[in-house]
């Protein structure tokens, strides 16, 4: 809130006088972060108190029931934890507001997102769980086992074993940790509707699972201590790594004791870590996601990120947008990733908003060590349906001192591998195969293609919603079936 009826959102303002509650003037996720009301818990929120009270009360008389954005399951869902929440934190919901929450939870009740699934439906479960723990009586009691049944359900389908949310992008797998670790809370707050032997082994599973999902966290994000950007990913929405830390502290949990060199792998979720020296890669070799629900994946099998000294030099192109439009599609698609395109396709089939048609099916994945070297290759058939029998194998050798990719493609095509470089990181070209990375500390990090050629083109990088930095992009062009980029540093 930047005062007491305007808002930032997606680095667009807003002021209520001017959009009111359901102005198309502005995107749909805008207006649904109009109803959150995540500022009620946001850093330094006490500052803001007297304007989330009158907030809250205006709400409620501007939105009666079942009336616009607002009242949809998933921003009724949030809306009720962070009331419940800013409540148990020693705030006090006016007479009108409690009913209103009361009212809120049991439309809810009735429109659970079955067709969605997902994360949507986890946070319609956590919403009733909250709602039925605040109130008390016969109703409450229903929304808490509707919620915890739900949960029961879908924690073992969404978490995998590796720690990992189900739908792969690490920006939802963070929303998913402060959601855990949300749960953990509340029900410490009211022990006694614990204490049954099968809802203590619920307890029980979820404290399990969360030292798993921070391990997750860890291995997926750069030494900056940010996510990456694989799938949907951008700062500024889910909470930074070090609030999720700390909130798991204070919880209790012990965060996970990791080396920062070696491989830190993912075997469930596919993904994996390879650290040596002052380098860090990070490699997609996983599946796109649940084949059911592929709404926030892109096409960018195969993908890596890469940071060296501490720095940001690979970056997929991030998430600026959601909707459906000519940018959204351009943002998923594989050209925007660190990773090989051929006849100018999409690696999977994304199209829409949020759907995807065909998909890139991971073969051969392999994660190991050799001596001093990392080591870590996968195959995908994703461009079959362009050319018969034609896979992309990428293999990867990182040592302390240099970083070797190698792109094979099984049938001869026109194909392009890509490197999006940080907006900070400059280039020198050599000649057509060959120059130097300039890092932002003026580092220069040498690279060369030894077959097909090079070309720096421009394009855009996304770290947050509504945000478009302009940054270069390597391309090395090949028909020979094979390309190799090889990076030293000293």
């Amino acid at each position: 809130m930047i005062g007491p009826t305007a808002w930032r959102f997606l680095n667009e303002d807003g002021e209520l006088a001017e959009i009111g509650w359901q102005n198309d003037r502005r995107s749909k996720l805008w207006r649904y972060n109009q109803h959150y009301f995540d500022d009620l818990n946001a850093a330094s929120s006490e500052d803001r108190l007297s304007w989330h009270k009158d907030l809250i009360d205006l709400w409620v008389a501007d939105n009666p029931p079942a009336s616009g954005n607002g009242w949809e399951p998933y921003p009724t869902s949030l809306r009720i934890v962070n009331w419940v929440k800013w409540a148990h934190s020693g705030n006090f919901l006016s007479s009108d507001a409690e009913k209103s929450l009361a009212v809120q939870a049991r439309w809810l009740s009735k429109r659970l997102e079955w067709h969605l699934l997902g994360n949507h439906l986890f946070a319609n479960a956590k919403a009733l769980v909250h709602a039925g723990l605040y109130f008390t009586g016969p109703e409450a009691k229903r929304w808490l086992d509707r919620g915890l049944s739900i949960l029961a359900r879908e924690v073992p389908e969404q978490i995998l074993p590796d720690g990992g949310q189900f739908e792969l992008s690490p920006m939802y797998h963070a929303l998913a940790v402060e959601d855990m670790l949300d749960l953990v809370n509340i029900t410490a707050a009211h022990p006694d509707s614990f204490g049954s032997e099968s809802r203590a082994a619920q307890l029980e599973r979820w404290r399990e699972i969360i030292p798993r999902m921070l391990r997750w966290l860890f291995v997926t994000s750069h030494p900056d201590g940010r996510t990456s950007f694989f799938n949907d990913a951008a700062f500024g929405v889910a909470p930074e790594n070090a609030v999720l830390f700390s909130y798991a502290e204070r919880l209790g949990f012990e965060l996970p004791s990791l080396e920062d060199h070696g491989i830190l792998d993912l075997p469930n979720s596919g993904l994996c870590r390879l650290a040596s020296g002052p380098a860090l890669v990070l490699a997609d070799l996983a599946p796109i996601g649940p084949d059911y629900l592929p709404g926030h994946a892109h096409a960018d099998t195969l993908s890596i990120e890469m940071s060296l000294y501490g720095q940001r030099l690979f970056v997929n192109s991030g998430t600026s947008v959601y909707g459906i439009g000519a940018e959204r599609l351009r943002q998923r698609g594989t050209p925007a990733h660190n990773t090989v395109t051929v006849i100018g396709e999409n690696s999977s089939e994304v199209w829409s908003g949020f759907r995807v048609g065909a998909r890139a099916r991971i073969r051969n994945r392999s994660v190991s060590q050799e001596g001093n070297t990392l080591l870590a290759s996968a195959s995908h058939d994703g461009y079959r349906r362009m050319v018969e029998g034609l896979d992309h194998r990428r293999d990867l050798h990182l040592t302390t001192n240099s970083l070797t990719i190698i792109d094979k493609i099984s049938r001869l095509a026109p194909a392009e591998a890509r490197y999006h470089l940080h907006p900070d990181v400059e280039v020198e070209m050599e000649d057509a195969t060959s120059g130097c990375l300039i890092l932002a500390d003026g580092q220069c990090v040498m690279f060369s293609a030894q077959e097909g050629t090079v070309r720096l083109d421009r394009t855009t990088w996304h770290p947050e919603f509504g945000v478009s930095q302009d940054n270069k992009c390597l391309v090395i062009s090949f028909d020979t079936q094979r390309a190799d980029l090889i990076l030293r540093w000293r």
